[in-house]
């Protein structure tokens, strides 16, 4: 626990303050996350839409802490309810903080997406922008193009923000020690905002349920992403084991023995993936059982929704 001391301490000491970390789908946010806080709190998959609620994860060093808030990409929404409740959480995490750091996949040709969060951007006049160009480790074909993007949305703009360009790599750590640097500098002097031995305040259920979504993601790539959800049922910890029951969802029958797979064989290797993952994480034997419940249109019900922590 804290010292019950630190927050008096602390407030001439430390820095402390809030990080929105926003862009499109697939920018590497929750990679670098991990990265920088040298901890798995996101689940990350080649897959859109893997991020699906704001989770705070925080840095604590001897310096101050750094909470970041990793948000959903930005997605089209048409008539899903469930991209709407995304965006809304996304757009909703730049309220009161500190910094907002925009990553871009500089990789990729500029999103839509980033455009939209530029135009927003452009008209904040009391947060520090840090704009990142992720995944320096591979060829550049847009970092001068977002550059210029930036440019025009803010030509006629009257005192528009200086945002603090910087390009890194999630995946090797590229620029990442320059970019905790700059984060922790510009945190206002305060006490820690967390106790500096937590790392996330997400719920446990909710984290245990993107953990094993994330096992499917990873193995069903493009075919059933978007149609599943996981919701832990019931958690019963005692000292050396967690008993886990989790319900995975999905919309249509047709999609249960997907999810199944032949004679159970995605089901067993996704449970054995997951509480393998699980174990590591929590120190703990994981005893972990999956239900595979088809519940049409989940992701159009606001009450699944709700209980799932995306509405």
């Amino acid at each position: 626990m804290i010292d019950p001391l630190l927050p008096d301490s602390a407030s001439s000491n430390t820095q402390a303050g809030m990080v929105a970390v926003v862009g499109a789908a697939n920018a590497g946010k929750s990679s670098l996350i991990n990265r920088l806080t040298g901890e798995k709190i996101s689940i990350v998959s080649p897959v859109a839409q893997t991020t699906r609620n704001v989770v705070r994860a925080i840095l604590t060093e001897e310096r101050g802490q750094v909470v970041f808030l990793d948000t959903p990409g930005v997605h089209k929404t048409g008539k899903k309810q469930l991209n709407q409740h995304m965006n809304k959480m996304a757009r909703g995490s730049t309220e009161g903080v500190d910094v907002v750091m925009l990553v871009m996949d500089r990789a990729e040709k500029p999103a839509l997406e980033v455009d939209g969060w530029m135009r927003r951007l452009a008209q904040e006049s009391e947060v520090k922008l840090l704009f990142l160009l992720n995944k320096c480790d591979r060829e550049d074909r847009s970092g001068q193009a977002f550059r210029q993007m930036w440019n025009e949305v803010t030509a006629e703009v009257e005192n528009p923000p200086q945002p603090h360009w910087l390009e890194v790599s999630a995946k090797n750590g590229q620029s990442v020690d320059e970019l905790r640097d700059w984060l922790m500098e510009a945190m206002p002097p305060g006490p820690l905002l967390f106790p500096e031995d937590m790392v996330s305040d997400f719920p446990r259920k909710l984290a245990i349920g993107d953990f094993i979504r994330e096992k499917y993601l990873m193995r069903l790539r493009q075919e059933l992403p978007h149609s599943i959800a996981v919701w832990v049922e019931s958690l019963v910890e005692t000292e050396n084991k967690w008993k886990i029951e989790a319900h995975v969802l999905v919309r249509q029958n047709s999609q249960k023995g997907m999810v199944i797979g032949n004679k159970g064989r995605v089901l067993k290797a996704v449970r054995g993936e997951a509480a393998t993952e699980l174990h590591e994480i929590y120190g703990v034997r994981i005893d972990l059982t999956l239900i595979v419940k088809v519940e049409k249109d989940w992701d159009k019900n606001f009450w699944i929704l709700r209980k799932l922590g995306y509405a």
